[in-house]
């Protein structure tokens, strides 16, 4: 029997999707965030991705739409807390250097973590933690999303009472 999700937990879900790959952009290429923010918006950036298949190889699928004010919260509150975001990740590794040398893509996902546990109230840590772990399986193989939740467990004891 499929789960059942309302639309509007997909549509956070997309929405966290699309913040790190907005988060990723802007913090990685000449673009500016209002543009990329107006961009994922439109849905000139964002509307499709690749899945591979072993049978089918590689194909283009759309998709599910975002909540975009949701989204939007997410990309510009990165950018205006990147740097005291980083420091926060920074002391909470061991080794503190270690982030700066982590790929641009898990830097932009532990950013959107870090500011959806710190700075927003609506969702439980537990579902933030477990959302952005099945976006790191997207991105990476076992040892980093079990990083990444073991991190962001650690984040959530602090700074969620």
């Amino acid at each position: 029997m499929a789960k059942f999700v309302s639309e509007k937990i997909r549509k956070k879900s997309g929405a966290r999707l699309a913040a790190v790959q907005a988060t990723y952009m802007a913090a990685f290429t000449d673009v500016s965030v209002d543009e990329v923010v107006e961009d994922f918006k439109s849905g000139a950036i964002g509307r499709y991705a690749i899945e591979e298949d072993a049978l089918n190889g590689e194909q283009t699928i759309e998709l599910e739409e975002m909540d975009q004010p949701y989204f939007e919260q997410l990309v510009r509150g990165v950018h205006k807390k990147k740097q005291e975001l980083e420091n926060a990740l920074r002391s909470y590794l061991k080794d503190g250097s270690a982030y700066d040398h982590m790929n641009a893509t898990m830097q932009a996902l532990l950013l959107c973590a870090v500011y959806e546990l710190g700075y927003t109230t609506d969702v439980d840590a537990k579902v933030i933690i477990q959302e952005y772990v099945d976006l790191a399986y997207a991105f990476f193989m076992k040892n980093e999303p079990k990083m990444i939740n073991a991190l962001l467990d650690q984040i959530a004891k602090k700074v969620r009472v």
